[in-house]
């Protein structure tokens, strides 16, 4: 697909040091959850009783002790999106939500953050709802035992739950994940509705009968049922879930712009109702309960700049058992893993737009420019350091942007 490019607005700066514990859930579209909860143990302690009742056991996961140094080494946290069929929202997820399968909870969004050691940075992998791949077996939420095998990976949590996904990624990515956060859809727009909304980009029209889309080109600032129907669509953006997935990716880096800018660092009632609202409506690991533990996590992202928050796309080739669906590229995967594991910086080399579903926005007149991507003319192999930014090199079927690099919905007519 031939690139193109909008002019937006590009104003480029690193997160405001008052941002410590908020930075680390503008990564994902739930971690903010996480966060919140930090800010909630400094002004009211006994909010985060509901944030613990409900934490989850994960399976073989040794417990975290609370401690007030420095975080040591790197981390991982597993962040779920469940489309529950809460009350509110039966009909708004029509079908879905009707017959004998409409109480399954599905995870359609699976986000690994990885927090590097230092130089720290922020790596946000987005796994398509469309994976099929051959998970292992684990335990479920009702102390029985799932046999694993081939299934699409948004099934997991009505096998399994939290544990089960997190136990899937770690053995899919041979990451170690020491936390993890689940939320609702219908927690996803309290977040939105808390902060007041966060403005997206539109390159075209968007228009998706599924989700009941009817937008015109440009600037929106979406809140509410409009930021639901943002992050499901998948027609509005072509109808492939890979470019959802590049879709979220934007809502993601918008969302870490609103919560590091002045509108919401310097209104205490906004951050207070963030902080409430993220321990309503997120269910943690109970690794993730402990407030020291929260406060070492956002005090170890609190200076990483946007260049250093980068989001991916999990690479995957067409399913051999079925067209529609796709499996994993784990010979790419490795490349991005080893990274990780060797706390080497990355660089993506696939374009963001490569799927279709978003378009790299242009600076307005004026205003900085994103990073430069490195030109035509200067490949690496991939795997291997880039001499002139010292970071490996992605193959360039692993999708992606930073969040100093904006991006626009690139919108389908339908």
């Amino acid at each position: 697909m031939r690139r193109r490019t909008v002019a937006q607005h590009a104003r480029l700066r690193s997160p405001h040091p008052i941002a410590q514990l908020l930075t680390v859930v503008a990564v994902a579209v739930v971690v903010v959850l996480v966060s919140a909860a930090g800010v909630a143990a400094y002004t009211a302690y006994d909010l985060t009783t509901s944030f613990t009742e409900e934490a989850v056991v994960v399976e073989n996961q040794p417990p975290v002790p609370p401690d007030l140094s420095e975080l040591e080494g790197g981390v991982n946290m597993m962040v779920v999106g469940i489309d529950a069929c809460e009350e509110s929202l039966r009909e708004v997820f029509g079908e879905r939500c009707e017959g004998p399968d409409a109480e399954g909870q599905l995870n359609d969004v699976n986000i690994l953050v990885h927090i590097s050691d230092a130089p720290r940075r922020v790596t946000v992998v987005s796994f398509p709802r469309d994976l099929l791949f051959d998970a292992p077996a684990c335990d479920t939420a009702d102390g029985d035992r799932w046999g694993g095998g081939y299934v699409q990976i948004n099934e997991i949590y009505t096998y399994g739950g939290l544990s089960c996904v997190m136990t899937a990624i770690s053995d899919m990515s041979g990451q170690p994940v020491q936390f993890g956060a689940m939320v609702t859809f219908g927690g996803v727009i309290e977040i939105t509705n808390a902060i007041g909304g966060v403005e997206i980009c539109l390159a075209s029209d968007m228009r998706d009968e599924n989700t009941g889309i009817d937008w015109a080109a440009g600037p929106r600032t979406i809140q509410g049922l409009e930021a639901l129907q943002f992050l499901r669509t998948r027609y509005g953006v072509g109808g492939s879930d890979l470019a959802r997935v590049s879709n979220q990716q934007q809502y993601m880096s918008r969302l870490a712009r609103k919560l590091v800018s002045e509108e919401v660092l310097s209104n205490p009632a906004t951050l207070f109702r963030l902080a409430s609202t993220g321990l309503r409506n997120v269910t943690p690991t109970q690794s993730l309960t402990n407030p020291l533990t929260l406060v070492q996590i956002a005090s170890a992202v609190k200076d990483v700049p946007f260049e250093d928050i980068v989001f991916v796309q999990y690479p995957t080739v067409q399913a051999s058992a079925d067209a529609n669906r796709v499996e994993p590229n784990y010979d790419a995967a490795q490349v991005l893993w080893d990274a990780l594991l060797a706390n080497q910086g990355i660089e993506v080399t696939g374009d963001a737009g490569a799927n279709g579903g978003v378009v790299v926005a242009e600076p307005a007149p004026g205003e900085a420019a994103p990073s430069e991507a490195p030109s035509e003319g200067e490949a690496v192999e991939p795997g291997t350091v880039d001499p002139n930014t010292g970071a490996v090199a992605l193959p360039e079927s692993i999708t992606g942007s930073s969040a100093a690099q904006q991006t626009c919905s690139a919108g389908v007519v339908n």
